[in-house]
């Protein structure tokens, strides 16, 4: 009897460690479920991070391609507008240049013209003062050989009283006298106009000369006014010889192109006169 108590007892522990065995096992099971939950809810996390990731950096790529792609939109913009402008100025630059590679043609033409103008008038000038001197010798020649024929008398070769503006008059008056000896001479003029009741006498602008050949008397004078001359007398001394010659008041040809004002006049024009106005009477005294 106490033997199989014994055994009875001895059978018990086993059975109850197989039920705790099967209690362990079942428990092992939840916990196997949950680990699988947990790695997948990982797993759909870091797919989420992953694709949130991608999407984040597809968008940025996008709107950085974008910003890109307008910045170098508007940089080619930039460059084209600059290149256009760049053109442009080419452009006037190469017009300048022609222009001015035409200026500068045309002003050696006209360098060129200038200098053969000015070696013409050269040439002119040098014939002229060759001309001149011939002219020289012969009047020399024959001053020479009139003073050895006793010289030349004082006369009145050319005379002349020409209109100007504001009742002004100009006149010339060329004189021509060789003396004995072959010296200069002193001379004197007066001029006077005069009609029937009155004379007046002309304010000469010199009226003292010296003289060995032909000397030219020009000058202007105001006529008063109210006065209308008939005559024109001129009077010349020189040493013993005196000339006195009235001249009907004759006006010569209005000058072309006259000023409408004394002031813009040119110089006393010192041409030689050969007109002779018509001579009313001549007087010739010389003393002995």
């Amino acid at each position: 009897m106490r033997v199989k108590t014994a055994s009875s007892l001895l059978l018990r522990p086993a059975r109850l460690s197989r039920s705790a065995d099967q209690s362990a096992r079942a428990i092992d099971v939840p916990n196997t479920n949950q680990r699988g939950a947990s790695t997948a809810l990982l797993l759909l996390f870091i797919t989420a991070i992953l694709v949130s990731a991608v999407v984040a950096a597809f968008i940025g790529h996008k709107i950085g391609y974008q910003r890109g792609y307008y910045v170098l939109q508007s940089e080619a913009n930039k460059a084209l507008q600059s290149s256009q402008a760049a053109s442009s100025e080419l452009e006037k630059l190469r017009s300048d240049n022609k222009a001015m590679t035409a200026q500068t043609e045309a002003a050696k033409q006209e360098l060129e013209i200038s200098l053969d103008s000015i070696k013409s008038l050269q040439k002119n000038q040098q014939e002229v003062e060759v001309e001149a001197r011939k002219v020289a010798q012969t009047n020399a020649v024959y001053q020479a050989f009139i003073t050895e024929e006793g010289g030349m008398p004082l006369r009145i070769v050319g005379a002349k009283i020409t209109p100007l503006p504001e009742n002004a008059f100009e006149y010339g008056f060329d004189v021509a006298m060789l003396s004995e000896d072959g010296q200069t001479k002193p001379l004197s003029v007066s001029l006077s106009l005069q009609n029937r009741d009155d004379f007046i006498e002309v304010p000469l602008e010199r009226s003292r000369f010296t003289i060995e050949g032909i000397e030219r008397i020009r000058g202007r004078f105001m006529m008063p006014k109210g006065f209308k001359p008939l005559q024109v007398k001129l009077v010349l001394k020189s040493g013993d010889e005196t000339i006195t010659q009235l001249y009907d008041w004759r006006l010569g040809a209005m000058v072309d192109d006259m000023p409408l004002s004394l002031i813009d006049l040119p110089e006393v024009s010192d041409d030689p006169v050969s007109d002779i106005p018509n001579q009313s009477a001549s007087e010739k005294s010389a003393n002995p």
